[in-house]
């Protein structure tokens, strides 16, 4: 995947010109743009996989990352400006999908072209208060054995000493946005959402994860994947599946043969 050359918030494997839909995905805290490296691959040549890289991590690592919920919107609403003359979804996983779901409602607010569907991964409903216990002020060390514990980083990763210390401000920073981040009640959103679950998610259970269904005007389903919170990885293939499915439904209102997934793959049966 690469970044765009006037735009480094938009990493994509190619520039293609025949696509005609864009899916802007926003990576979990802590988490870059490659961890969507595959993903074009595996969906329909006519959508384009845009992942969204936040400063201070991979190719951006020396810039300041965001602990500000309302700065890195404004921040992200100029990045996506120049991508939005096709219609497009926002996928986001865990944090990333209430940064995702902020972003769509600013759009909405100003009236702006915004996302024709929401697809979120991993996330209770925002309104559900985070009662985890917060670890963005911890000392480096307890923030290390924590990061380990979450599962979320390679642990090549956690043990470069050098590295880590390079990356534990962005660690901050994408910790303290989740943990101190206050929704707001407000208008549904006037697009569909799709919610995703993990069969062994903890955090992200089907009794958080349904009450995204207030938060739009639309069509709201939840499907539950095989694996933990980081089921995108396990069920990566169907989960794409299910995302091109739904993007081809809002395109053509109708289902088409050969494009079905069942029921029973959605409930990770």
């Amino acid at each position: 995947m690469y970044p765009s050359l006037a735009n480094p918030w938009i990493i994509r494997d190619w520039p293609d010109a025949q696509a005609r839909f864009r899916l802007f995905c926003f990576p979990y805290a802590g988490g870059s743009a490659s961890i969507f490296r595959g993903w074009q691959s595996e969906m329909p040549p006519h959508i384009e996989v845009c992942a969204l890289q936040f400063p201070g991590r991979e190719r951006r690592l020396r810039e300041q990352p965001f602990s500000d919920m309302a700065l890195l919107v404004e921040a992200l609403v100029q990045a996506i400006e120049p991508f939005s003359n096709l219609p497009f979804a926002f996928f986001g996983h865990s944090f990333g999908a209430l940064i995702s779901f902020e972003l769509a409602r600013y759009l909405q607010r100003q009236q702006a072209v915004g996302p024709q569907q929401l697809f979120i991964a991993g996330c209770p409903a925002p309104q559900i208060p985070n009662t985890e216990q917060h670890i963005h002020h911890l000392p480096d060390s307890i923030l290390l054995n924590t990061l380990r514990q979450l599962r979320g980083t390679p642990e090549a990763v956690l043990q470069n000493a050098e590295l880590m210390q390079l990356l534990l401000p962005m660690f901050r920073a994408d910790f303290t946005l989740y943990e101190t981040y206050q929704y707001v009640p407000g208008a549904p959103l006037s697009c569909p959402i799709s919610a995703f679950g993990g069969l062994d998610d903890m955090k992200a259970t089907s009794e958080t994860l349904d009450p995204w269904r207030i938060h739009t005007q639309k069509s709201f389903t939840l499907s539950v994947l095989p694996g933990d919170h980081f089921f995108l990885l396990r069920s990566r293939t169907i989960l794409l599946q299910i995302i091109a499915q739904d993007i081809l439904l809002l395109q053509t209102q109708k289902k088409m043969p050969g494009n079905q997934i069942s029921q029973e793959a959605r409930q990770g049966n």
